[in-house]
């Protein structure tokens, strides 16, 4: 006579078996591991240097599922390296203003991320490390370089000059502002320092 029981508990094994340390890894298992590869990647050759066919090597995945989980390599940067803003996403909010007001939305946007503080303190970690840091200031001089002032070049008539020294004001605002925390600046409202600085931003944008 069989054995139910006897059945259920040979069966249960083989059940189990994708449970066990062969089993593939799921979504997020893999996600994970191709960011941890990616840190690696960057940290060691640089923004330029990691591609996304070495990454997924790395991770021993296929490169198509890097595509699916990031896009491209700049999102799998940003992903990757906790980078707080996308200029993917910033750059058409700039771009929605009419051009007489594209110093105003450079100084609005700039603002906007800034101020908010969980967003802030990632960058402001990262311009330290890139201050102290020749590795740290390499992989960020070449990730805003290819992924914002590249993108805004080919996106504006500006010239790459005027763009540099807009992104270079607003850093250098941002950081007295949050970092030295100087009086009056310090307190200033957003609109006040908007209305300050945005004509100069203005004109380092006209073409």
């Amino acid at each position: 006579m069989s054995d139910p029981q006897g059945q259920r508990g040979a069966a249960e094994p083989a059940k189990a078996r994708g449970r066990g340390p062969g089993r593939r890894p799921g979504p997020t298992e893999t996600r994970e591991k191709i960011l941890a590869s990616a840190r690696e990647l960057f940290a060691e050759k640089g923004y330029d240097g990691a591609s996304l066919r070495a990454i997924a090597r790395a991770a021993e995945v296929d490169p198509a599922l890097v595509h699916h989980f990031f896009g491209n390599k700049e999102g799998v940067f940003i992903e990757a390296m906790r980078f707080p803003v996308d200029p993917a996403v910033l750059l058409p909010r700039i771009l929605a203003f009419p051009r007489e007001r594209r110093g105003e939305a450079v100084a609005r946007t700039f603002l906007q991320v800034w101020e908010d503080e969980e967003r802030r303190a990632p960058m402001l970690a990262m311009l330290r490390s890139a201050m102290t840091n020749e590795r740290a200031a390499a992989l960020l001089r070449e990730f805003v370089a290819s992924a914002l002032f590249g993108r805004a070049s080919q996106a504006t008539d500006a010239a790459p000059l005027g763009i540099q020294a807009a992104a270079g004001q607003m850093v250098g605002l941002m950081v007295l502002r949050h970092v030295l925390r100087i009086e009056p600046l310090a307190s200033a409202s957003a609109e006040e320092l908007i209305e300050l600085v945005a004509p100069t931003l203005q004109r380092y944008l006209a073409p």
